[in-house]
């Protein structure tokens, strides 16, 4: 680790230890010891991100939505130095840091955030309709639209994760069908050469057989023919 990234952390777990201390001033328990304020606020972070909407990785990393790769850097790594398994005995914690690091995969994936950022857009857009206001209505910086806004947002979610998983169901059938299809073409091949193989090798005797019959049939001929006078 470089000497900045030395100082970074320092900072950011600097700042931890403040926002403990805050979390408990806000409960009235300052009496508490910090060790202790650290371990309930490393609670509540866990708690918080395991109880976030799994599919906003916004949500779960406590992002708002179309901030920049350095704050979804920055943010992953304060989150991850206060919950990280190796720094709480809390048994939830390997699956709060395991949903954590998704969240950040998905932000710094242009594609899978592009997709995010398109669903949180759609759902403001669904929003505004449905409650017939224009884009620059005040009514769209209140607290109480930004509530509406998150759970619209979830809705929009959920159904593009239905289409999906229908589209993969249907993608995965078809390509079900084309294997049979393919096997089926192979197995066809397969035994029309095991048949020109079995005629190949019988040739021999159905050409003796011929002749044989061939044979057999002059001389019944012959038996059958009449002396002349």
């Amino acid at each position: 680790m470089s000497e900045e990234d030395t100082a970074i952390e320092k900072g950011i777990l600097a700042e931890l230890d403040r926002e403990a201390s805050d979390y408990l001033k806000a409960r009235n328990n300052n009496n508490e010891r910090p060790t202790n304020a650290l371990t309930r606020y490393q609670d509540a972070e866990i708690s918080r991100i395991l109880n976030a909407f799994k599919l906003d990785a916004y949500a779960i990393l406590d992002l708002k939505p179309g901030v920049p790769e350095s704050d979804i850097k920055l943010q992953f790594r304060r989150k991850s130095l206060l919950i990280h398994p190796d720094k709480t005995k809390n048994p939830q914690a390997p699956d709060a840091f395991d949903r954590l690091k998704k969240a950040q995969g998905v932000l710094m994936d242009e594609k899978a955030r592009t997709r995010l950022d398109e669903a949180i857009a759609d759902a403001r857009m669904l929003l505004i309709r449905e409650k017939k206001w224009t884009v620059d209505n005040p009514e769209l910086t209140s607290e109480e639209f930004a509530v509406e806004w998150r759970e619209k947002t979830k809705f929009v979610l959920i159904e593009s994760e239905l289409r999906r998983r229908k589209q993969v169901k249907a993608q995965m059938a078809e390509e079900g069908r084309e294997k049979r299809k393919a096997d089926e073409e192979v197995e066809a091949r397969k035994r029309k050469r095991e048949n020109e193989v079995a005629w190949e090798e019988t040739r021999d005797q159905r050409i003796n057989s011929w002749r044989d019959f061939k044979k057999g049939e002059g001389k019944r001929k012959k038996k059958k023919a009449k002396p002349l006078g």
